[in-house]
């Protein structure tokens, strides 16, 4: 049985960055052998992005130590894996729509790209637009613009860090609520929100950022078509859609039921441990960079991902983050596992 304790008292350990550069990066291998041969490689890069995480999960029960002494690797993991990212979509659609893969191959093959663009890039774009860095956050910007999501940039910052766990945020859902109801609520009213915090900010200064998002997206399906056609195109817009959904589910699962109190002044309190669910699993984890510790997240927007912690006062999962997105998917599952431990969450903080 695997034990690897993580050094809880050594302030910088390379084994801590092995994990989440192995986790996060070791799928892309897959993937371009897939792309190239097909076959049974398809089959393992899809086995690598599902059944390989929970078994990885389940080799081990303790979570990777927190650490800001890392923090020079860790953001040059983040850019490798943002610059990874584009290589990974472009193989990718060229591959799935030449004629040298089977069919099956194919379907696998696109199924384990959008689990890897959904969770990985996607955490990884999610920590690049944190950074302050102008390069870090221009590719963070890049890689949403290229799964066709540009927007989600402004939104994630000007409103849900605003107003999580709250009615004013379209992607934190309200218990009772089923994903595919949230779905199109969360991208929709994201798209406007985001919109409309920009604009007040920018007051007609300087260039909209939506122009860069839509216009990007454009260019993003306009070079598909170039590069294999208008199936290529399709291919393209699939693999976003794929990204998009998980983007999506990711924010159901992480915020679902979970409300900050409002004051007597009408201002709602400080967003803090009790406002996201989170998840000690160390693979998933280090594989989509900390995003299931949510809550340390949303406390200090600003920390390095390796930095992130977990504490006892903060809402669990019974499961890891991708067991979780999967449950979400069947609504009746999904209510009969979290409606009770939100209300017995909301009882314990007097919101009853």
């Amino acid at each position: 049985m695997f034990r690897w304790t993580p050094p809880n008292r050594v302030k910088m350990d390379p084994r801590l960055m092995f994990w989440f550069a192995f986790a996060s990066l070791s799928p892309v291998l897959s993937l371009g052998l897939a792309a190239l041969w097909g076959g049974g490689w398809s089959l393992w890069a899809l086995t690598h992005m599902t059944v390989f995480v929970v078994a990885m999960d389940r080799l081990s029960s303790t979570a990777l130590a927190s650490t800001n002494q890392t923090k020079g690797v860790a953001r040059c993991l983040s850019c490798c894996l943002g610059l990874v990212h584009f290589a990974v979509l472009i193989v990718a659609v060229a591959a799935l729509s030449g004629a040298q893969l089977g069919g099956g191959s194919k379907l696998a093959l696109a199924a384990a790209v959008g689990l890897f663009l959904g969770q990985v890039s996607n955490s990884n774009a999610h920590e690049l637009i944190h950074r302050s860095g102008r390069f870090e956050r221009a590719l963070g910007v890049a890689v949403y613009v290229s799964l066709l999501f540009g927007h989600h940039v402004s939104a994630h910052r000007r409103v849900h860090h605003v107003h999580v766990a709250s009615d004013l945020d379209p992607n934190s859902a309200r218990r009772g609520v089923g994903f595919y109801r949230f779905w199109p609520r969360a991208w929709i009213g994201s798209f406007r929100a985001g919109y409309r915090a920009e604009t007040t900010i920018r007051r007609g200064r300087g260039i909209h950022p939506y122009w860069v998002y839509v216009g990007g997206a454009l260019v993003c399906v306009g070079g598909s078509v170039l590069l294999s056609g208008g199936k290529g195109a399709l291919i393209w817009i699939g693999l976003a859609g794929l990204a998009q959904t998980q983007l999506l589910l990711a924010d159901y699962v992480q915020h679902y039921g979970l409300r900050r109190m409002q004051g007597a002044d009408g201002r709602l309190e400080p967003a803090g441990p009790a406002h996201s669910w989170n998840a000690p699993q160390w693979y998933s984890g280090a594989m989509m960079l900390n995003a299931p510790r949510h809550s340390d997240h949303h406390m200090h927007p600003g920390r390095i991902f390796a930095a992130l912690e977990m504490r006892d006062e903060m809402p669990t999962w019974p499961y890891a983050m991708p067991v979780m997105a999967v449950l979400a998917l069947v609504p009746p599952v999904w209510r009969r596992i979290m409606d009770p431990r939100v209300e017995c969450w909301a009882g314990e903080r007097g919101q009853r």
